[in-house]
């Protein structure tokens, strides 16, 4: 008997966090694997691989197939990084939980400092925060377009379509992919929810909040949800080079951002403690747009 279904992607690294949560919830819940149904939905963001998501789309690509899956009652739950998912989310959709936060640092594949990279040294990557980041650190870089999932970037890489690449330690680490060297967060801050697993399920299904909410952990969910709070206030879309990162001790969370402009120029950063994740989140945005240059604020639309 199927107890509960939970919709993914199919690249291997979705089916692998598909599977963490639905141990999880058999674990919770007494149930056995065969109870949970996987069902694999294919997006556009996973079709289209030649163009930067910014440029067809944004984050959506990633959720709006999963989104149609869960309001047509094809899915029960819809499983997500949470990086990848567009700020605004519909009224109809809620977040109700987060799996424990992996390594939330990006890895350098090609070179073990980005200091090391060769002069004028072909980076490969989609992200414009990691673009801006590396230009902000190496002006000489040429960084071109990488998309694909992690074993289609590292072939292209091994093809020698690049020099170097940069991935999230969480996704390499999940796929037993022991390559790269770690970038502290103090030289390159990580994107808005790095590292974290976030299952969403219809906002009036009672039912499926409370089976979900059993493998919530709580420190994720605030530091996250502390997170995408400073995306909301900033106005940030797939265009804006934004890094952002929480940490919670005791009550306190503890935010720390940067906003770059697109070629690394500019920078401002800051960071903002409190105990409600909401309020830091909006008063850390409006500090570093108060001390951003116009290269940067033109970038954002709060």
């Amino acid at each position: 008997m199927i107890r509960f279904r939970l919709g993914t992607r199919g690249s291997p690294l979705a089916l692998t966090q598909a599977a963490m949560v639905r141990t999880a919830l058999c674990d919770a819940h007494g149930w056995r694997d065969e109870e949970i149904e996987t069902v694999v939905i294919r997006t556009t963001g996973d079709r289209v691989q030649d163009r930067a998501l910014a440029e067809i789309g944004g984050k959506a690509l990633w959720t709006k197939e999963l989104d149609r899956a869960l309001g047509d009652r094809d899915i029960d739950a819809a499983v997500h990084s949470m990086k990848d998912v567009e700020t605004i989310r519909p009224d109809s959709i809620a977040i109700a939980a987060m799996l424990p936060r992996a390594d939330v640092r990006d890895r350098l594949i090609g070179a073990d400092r980005i200091v090391d990279l060769p002069p004028g040294a072909v980076v490969g990557t989609s992200s414009p925060r990691r673009r801006a980041q590396l230009l902000r650190l190496r002006p000489d870089l040429d960084v071109v377009l990488f998309r694909g999932n992690v074993d289609t970037r590292l072939a292209k890489l091994a093809a020698g379509e690049a020099t170097a690449t940069l991935l999230a330690a969480a996704g390499l680490d999940r796929l037993g992919r022991d390559v790269g060297h770690a970038i502290s967060t103090e030289e390159m801050l990580p994107a808005p929810a790095q590292g974290a697993i976030g299952i969403e399920v219809r906002a009036q299904d009672e039912t499926a909040q409370v089976i979900v909410a059993a493998i919530d952990y709580p420190e994720t969910s605030a530091c996250v949800l502390a997170e995408r709070a400073l995306l909301a206030a900033l106005g940030a879309d797939c265009h804006s080079p934004v890094a952002a990162l929480a940490s919670l001790s005791g009550e306190m969370l503890t935010l720390r951002a940067e906003l770059l402009s697109e070629d690394g120029s500019a920078h401002v950063a800051g960071r903002a403690e409190g105990t409600d994740g909401a309020e830091i989140g909006q008063r850390l945005a409006t500090d570093l747009l108060a001390r951003a240059p116009d290269a940067i604020r033109r970038l954002f639309c709060p």
